[in-house]
């Protein structure tokens, strides 16, 4: 084997196990659902001296998901789907909050928590079915292709999603 050959073929494995070592690297980020977004107020309570409220946040991350593909109906020239729908997953944001209370409700119970988790969200946009007025050749027409109206639909888009929240309160920090 040519220098030059193994050089090209030495350069060519490197490149396919670099390839591979970043898929490999970026599949859990990619997998994320979520992006944790916390809010620091360490130093606003360290400078006053006070307990502050703690809140984080959950920014969902869309998904495009695969797109419904155009189904062929008997008696149509174009597809049922001329423009498929097409789904996205991610979610709603999400939050949580827990904040201090001055004993507003007694001795037991001296702070505040909210939390709403993010929801899943799954959407799809509109798809649109158009036909024709032209319809299959016709053998009681002489061959020739029967008429009707032109038909034109819109798919409706989809929205789905189960939110939900809860408050407590109790001791601690």
């Amino acid at each position: 084997m040519k220098p030059t050959t193994r050089g090209t073929l030495a350069a060519a494995i490197t490149c396919v196990a670099a390839a591979a070592g970043a898929a490999t690297a970026a599949t859990p980020a990619a997998a994320a659902t979520t992006v944790p977004v916390p809010l620091p107020l360490d130093g606003v309570e360290k400078s006053l001296h006070m307990e502050m409220p703690h809140v984080t946040g959950e920014l969902p991350v869309p998904v495009a998901g695969a797109p419904e593909g155009t189904r062929f109906a008997e008696g149509r020239l174009l597809p049922e789907r001329a423009l498929p729908r097409l789904p996205l997953g991610g979610g709603l944001p999400g939050g949580d909050l827990r904040a201090p209370l001055p004993h507003v409700l007694g001795d037991g119970f001296d702070h505040l928590g909210v939390s709403a988790p993010a929801a899943d969200l799954r959407t799809a946009t509109p798809g649109l079915s158009v036909d024709t007025p032209l319809g299959r050749p016709d053998a009681a027409n002489g061959g020739l292709p029967s008429l009707h109206e032109p038909r034109a639909g819109l798919g409706t888009p989809l929205l789905r999603t189960v939110p939900g929240a809860e408050i407590v309160t109790g001791p601690g920090a």
